[in-house]
């Protein structure tokens, strides 16, 4: 039997936290607490989409962040806004253990400057994206009024668009109040959710032509443009596995001022790699992570490996957009904007 057909509320957050400095050349950065304030607008779904019903009907929403991020006097405060899923782990007529990812956009007015703000060696820009991951539990004080306790790391960093751009981790402990506007009652309604647009069970092969630019050190310098052809396969194992085997062609024009007394062409600088990632796919948006090591990089301004983590988006007819950060290891390299085509997608 299936709940109600959908259920939505408030949430209101209050989070304390600390700046982690992963860099030894961000020590002095940290002087504070951090302490945040979170309001988010959230709802649920009850398999009327064909990927709810295995997420266990996951909770998506909205939310505003505010707060500090460890030292006003350097990095400012910090506002913004992302989008977020909720997979419930565990589910109880009173209680709810969760998984949360979130990504969205963040601002601040204080950034690095050579003259007044020299001291800030993180961030570069006033606009970063921002990332929240946490695990989350939810107590039902009764229908509709709950409190929850949550743990996160919340990331903010520009992708190497504009330096410095070491970036900002904060681990933050949170407590909520959560308001649902429907009551958290099941029925017995039986809900027939529509056919998967995924191919299931079997591979399919595409290609993805990937945009950029990134800029490097030194501060205020010069950015370059990366271009990049993914060439791929990817098989959907079961509604929640797939994976993703690839072959990358990457042609980073940085590279060029890299070691600048040796001569180099553009089939020099051109970096391949393969790569093998982990597709979460919820039915058109898909969550992409995984690891890639260059068998062709010849000047090696990085390590041989690198890392993606972002989403995709299908549209109809196998075509999708993808929004990924292309990293080595926790340094971000690029953010890799592509347009991309499935053959034979639809299931």
């Amino acid at each position: 039997m299936i709940a109600q057909s959908h259920s939505s509320g408030l949430e209101f957050r209050l989070k304390y936290g600390f700046l982690a400095a992963h860099r030894g050349v961000m020590a002095h950065i940290p002087q504070s607490q951090a302490y945040a304030g979170e309001i988010t607008w959230y709802t649920q779904g009850y398999g009327r989409k064909a990927w709810q019903l295995p997420y266990r009907n996951p909770f998506m929403g909205f939310t505003t962040f505010f707060g500090s991020v460890g030292n006003d006097r350097i990095l400012g405060k910090y506002f913004g806004a992302y989008g977020f899923i909720e997979f419930p782990f565990v589910k109880s007529d009173r209680f709810i253990f969760a998984g949360k990812l979130g990504a969205g956009l963040g601002y601040t007015k204080k950034i690095y400057d050579p003259i007044s703000n020299p001291k800030n060696t993180a961030i570069g820009s006033h606009f970063n994206a921002m990332i929240c991951i946490a695990l989350k539990s939810q107590y039902f004080l009764n229908e509709r009024n709950y409190l929850s306790f949550a743990i996160d790391m919340t990331h903010f960093s520009n992708g190497a668009s504009q330096t410095p751009n070491l970036g900002l981790n904060l681990p933050y402990l949170s407590l909520g109040y959560g308001y649902s506007f429907q009551h958290q009652k099941w029925k017995a309604e039986e809900i027939v959710a529509p056919s998967s647009v995924i191919p299931q069970r079997r591979w399919v092969y595409g290609g993805m032509l990937i945009g950029s630019f990134k800029e490097i050190y030194p501060t205020g310098g010069k950015k370059y443009p990366v271009f990049a052809l993914n060439l791929h396969a990817k098989r959907y194992f079961r509604p929640k596995v797939a994976m993703e085997l690839g072959v990358d062609f990457i042609s980073k024009q940085a590279i060029m001022d890299y070691k600048r007394e040796i001569p180099k062409s553009q089939w020099d600088i051109l970096q391949m790699g393969v790569f093998a990632g982990y597709i979460l796919p919820l039915d058109r948006l898909q969550f992409i992570l995984g690891m890639g090591a260059y068998f062709k990089d010849k000047f090696q301004p990085e390590s041989i490996f690198y890392h993606r983590v972002g989403m995709r988006y299908y549209f109809h007819q196998g075509w999708h957009a993808n929004l990924v950060l292309k990293s080595n290891f926790a340094k971000a390299d690029y953010v890799e904007y592509g347009i991309g085509y499935t053959f034979k997608y639809k299931p």
